[in-house]
């Protein structure tokens, strides 16, 4: 297994400037920084790299752009999901424009149920 790297503070900050125009929320996944709508990751930091979850379509389509890679982090990628490498997020339009096709997908999805603790037990032997 790979170490987890630390997430990008300026990346990091960047994608805060924008999550409450997108109706993103963060907090921390594995370690790493991470956004949230409706329960469901949008995106993430990895290191100096943005994930996304852009779904099977989104991602086929992501991955014949320059710097985007398949989000392996063990031995085989995760489907749905890419990485942004930081050549394609020189700006903060570029930025947006990763965030806005990772939070149309998330859109496809149905909310979570929110976790309490009186049916957090519940919801976690529900998945």
């Amino acid at each position: 297994m790979h170490p987890q790297p630390k997430s990008e503070p300026e990346l990091c900050a960047r994608i805060d400037t924008l999550a409450d125009t997108l109706g993103l929320t963060r907090r921390a996944m594995f370690g790493a920084a991470a956004w949230f709508r409706g329960g469901h990751c949008v995106a993430g930091v990895w290191g100096e790299r943005l994930m996304l979850r852009l779904g099977p379509d989104g991602t086929a389509s992501a991955l014949r752009r320059r710097h985007v890679a398949p989000m392996q982090i063990k031995a085989s990628p995760m489907r749905g999901w890419v990485f942004v490498d930081p050549p394609a997020l020189t700006t903060q339009r570029r930025l947006r424009g990763w965030l806005d096709q990772a939070k149309a997908f998330n859109a496809t999805l149905p909310d979570k149920p929110k976790r309490t603790p009186q049916n957090r037990r519940h919801v976690a032997r529900s998945r």
